[in-house]
This record gives structure tokens, C-alpha cells and sequence, in this order.
């Protein structure tokens, strides 16, 4: 197959696709591009290297959400913040932190169509209620981090792991999961 008969096939997929798949792909975009430019305005100094990594890992995300690049898009953007920016907690941290967890839960859903899929609005219900709950963790979260950051808390890396085995084990009940498959 040729590089013509393969963007063609592309761009008929891309025609056939329902509602749904392009805002999924949309979100990922824009969530996205939020996460690589939040980062990159800010007064400390980013390396280079993260939007180097990033911007093509982002297109591979919107395209392929089903692949390893999304994974490493938020690894990338998280490693460059962890690298580099101050212990100071300012408001471009858990915004941020809320476009990187849209980026995963919109590659989630993307990742399980195919990009020709016709999908029904309604299929988006199941993914409302835990991704509204994993962007108010994020300034939630930072709110919290903010108030003890400088205070000398005995235990705190207990309370830190409960706190995030509270909000997984919140997640999953939310979104419906069973233990048993039966």
C-alpha cells in the first residue's frame, strides 16, 4: 500500500467516525496542548528536551490512542516538571495535573474504538462521574499539599499512601467495577 492509498484510507476512516471518537481525540488534543504550554510559560526553566518529546508524542496520542505513546507523553511531561520546577506549589500545578488526567482518561476511551467506530453519545455516561472525581482530586490534592508542605507531620508517607488507595479504591467503586468477572 502505498503513502496516497493510505491517507486515503485515513481520511475515509476519519469521515466515517462518530461524534463521540473525534472528541475523544479532540480532548486529548486540547488537554494536551494545555499540558506541554502550562509548563513551558512558566518562570522556571524547562529543558528543551520535553517539548521536543512531548509535541510528537501528543500527535501519536491523537492518532494512535490505543498505543504505548500516551503513556509516555505523561511520563515526559511529568518527569520535565518533576526535573526542573520549584517545591513551590502555584496554580499551574493542578491545572496541569488536570489536563495530564484528561489526557489518560480521554486516551482510555479512545483506545477502546477503532477510529472508523460509530459510538452513541450515551457511551460517554460511564466516564462522566470518574473523570469529574480525578479533576477535583487534582486541586484538591495540590490545596492539601499546600497547607502541610513546610509542616513536619509524623507518618506522612502513610497518610499519603491511604489517601491515594482512598482514591483508587473510590474511583473504581464509582466507575462500576466488580471484582468477579462472572
Amino acid at each position: 500500500m502505498t503513502a496516497d492509498e493510505k491517507i486515503t484510507q485515513w481520511l475515509a476512516e476519519l469521515r466515517a467516525a462518530s461524534r463521540a471518537v473525534l472528541l475523544a481525540r479532540f480532548v486529548i488534543a486540547a488537554a494536551g496542548t494545555a499540558a506541554i504550554v502550562l509548563p513551558t510559560v512558566q518562570p522556571w526553566d524547562q529543558m528543551d528536551l520535553v517539548l521536543y518529546l512531548a509535541v510528537p508524542l501528543l500527535l501519536a496520542t491523537v492518532v494512535l490512542p490505543d498505543s504505548v505513546a500516551a503513556t509516555l507523553f505523561l511520563f515526559v511531561i511529568t518527569l520535565g516538571w518533576l526535573m526542573r520546577a520549584p517545591t513551590t506549589i502555584t496554580w499551574a500545578l493542578p491545572v496541569t495535573a488536570m489536563a495530564l488526567a484528561t489526557v489518560h482518561l480521554a486516551a482510555a476511551f479512545a483506545a477502546q474504538l477503532p477510529s472508523y467506530a460509530r459510538v452513541h453519545p450515551t457511551a460517554l455516561r460511564r466516564w462522566w462521574l470518574p473523570g469529574t472525581i480525578a479533576l477535583l482530586l487534582a486541586p484538591t490534592a495540590s490545596a492539601a499539599a499546600a497547607l502541610i508542605q513546610h509542616a513536619n507531620i509524623t507518618g506522612s508517607l502513610l497518610v499519603t499512601v491511604a489517601a491515594i488507595s482512598l482514591t483508587t479504591t473510590t474511583l473504581w467503586l464509582v466507575a462500576g467495577q466488580r471484582l468477579n468477572r462472572d
